[in-house]
């Protein structure tokens, strides 16, 4: 039998390194890509040209996809993260599997149009309303998955073990629906679900607030043995940290890394507040740090110490978190633009940096580590950001990836392809009206 051959044109692609590199045609067989050419002055006969810079697709590392229900509603005001978490309850007390999968498919609509080819899911709604378990225990969790199937997304569902409402304290109100009531009914619930090709598993221990160090090591071991990816928040606030010494006399990093959680296949959320222990031991154990900059800033939990954490070793990934905004750009950028506020310093992570962070190990930290480049035997994920934009006209083509990198945003992202299907043409999404889905899935679940 053939196989049929799809030939993409792009003006401009960045294939890693430096630079971005013109005139390159790829060769997509079967959702991967099977040739990558340069110098390829004039389109094929029948090929899908792309005009501007294609990039891999971009990885959304952390993900509450229900709390895009409070973009607009929650950023006036005073108070703090705690008091934003309650506005945060109220919405979660409202959804139901088809209210969930509804702003679901709506907001991973709203991703790919971004430029985001997968995202992790750090998922802890599981109960009903009552605290009850549905019907399918996992209805929750599958009408999440079948939302990204509908927006043409691949997802990994980090399922969150959730037990207590602090350290020491009982699960509140508003958390109830979040807990199996023990590691073992989550492992079993989580053991009980079925995948898809474009779905996958992931582990996850919503924080030290919420599991003890005996129950994170009990996690740990499983998520070992199935070998899954494992997230964790971590010292997201101080009163986080202030909390954990006082209980274990340790910071949270310390606790997760006497558990056994700390590997290379472990991702800390957020690391905020570190001590410079913290980063060594998870600079020594090759982890992973999601960092969500436009949640953070929104929130004002801080600013991450990513100079430090790469210089210890630590891969950095991005996400979207709270869904204050969804644009991977602009979180990769931030990641360099907030360590030039703290260290008064410039040029710590380059363009090629940050799109390696964006991309590559954003992938490999859900559990996809054959996604987030242009190359031969890779998915064939790829992002088109136009060039002629307000945002972009004048830029110096020789400097294409700083250009994007640093001056872009979401709104220039005209084309996206996911596993070699063609999700967005020319800035709109081929399957989901997204501006109206969000609409009426937000009405919804918000009074």
């Amino acid at each position: 039998m053939n196989e049929v051959t799809t030939t993409y044109w792009c003006e401009h692609a960045w294939l890693g390194g430096d630079r971005a590199v013109s005139k390159v045609q790829v060769d997509v067989r079967d959702g991967r890509v099977a040739g990558v050419h340069t110098g390829i002055d004039d389109p094929p006969a029948g090929s899908r040209n792309r005009r501007g810079l294609t990039l891999p697709g971009l990885a959304n590392g952390h993900s509450h996809v229900f709390h895009r229900a409070l973009r607009g509603r929650t950023h006036a005001g005073t108070g703090s993260f705690w008091t934003w978490r309650e506005a945060m309850y109220e919405v979660a007390a409202r959804l139901d599997p088809d209210s969930l999968h509804a702003l679901a498919r709506a907001t991973y609509g709203e991703m790919v149009l971004a430029g985001f080819t997968c995202v992790g899911e750090f998922h802890y709604v599981h109960l009903d309303p009552g605290g009850k378990p549905y019907a399918d225990p996992n209805a929750m969790g599958e009408a999440l998955v079948a939302a990204a199937a509908d927006a043409g997304i691949r997802i990994t569902l980090l399922d969150v073990c959730y037990l207590h409402g602090g350290i020491g304290r009982e699960l509140e109100p508003g958390q109830r629906r979040f807990s199996d009531g023990s590691v073992d009914a989550w492992i079993r619930r989580v053991s009980d679900r079925r995948w898809t090709d474009h779905a996958r598993s992931g582990a996850a221990v919503h924080s030290v607030r919420a599991c003890t160090p005996e129950e994170i090591a009990q996690v740990a071991t499983w998520s070992e043995l199935q070998r899954l990816p494992l997230h964790a928040h971590v010292s997201e606030q101080p009163a986080e940290n202030e909390d954990c010494r006082a209980a274990y006399g340790r910071t949270p990093t310390e606790v997760l890394h006497d558990a056994g959680a700390l590997a290379d296949r472990f991702t800390a959320v957020h690391a905020t507040h570190l001590t410079d222990d913290d980063v060594r031991l998870l600079g020594e154990a090759r982890t992973a740090v999601c960092l969500c900059p436009t949640t953070e800033r929104d929130l004002a939990d801080g600013i991450g110490p990513a100079g430090r954490l790469a210089s210890a070793g630590v891969r950095l990934t991005v996400g979207s978190d709270s869904q204050a905004m969804i644009d991977g750009l602009e979180e990769a950028r931030s990641v360099e633009l907030d360590e030039r506020l703290v260290t008064g310093l410039r040029g710590t992570f380059d363009a090629a940096r940050l799109m390696t962070t964006l991309a590559e190990d954003g992938h490999c930290s859900l559990g996809w580590p054959d996604a987030g480049r242009i190359a031969v035997g890779q998915r064939a994920d790829l992002v088109t950001v136009a060039l002629d934009s307000v945002r972009l006209a004048g830029s110096d083509l020789a400097s294409t990836l700083d250009a994007v990198v640093f001056g872009a945003t979401a709104a220039d992202i005209t084309d996206v392809t996911v596993d070699g299907v063609d999700v967005v043409e020319g800035g709109e999404h081929r399957g989901i009206g997204v501006a109206a889905e969000l609409a009426a899935a937000i009405g919804e679940v918000t009074p």
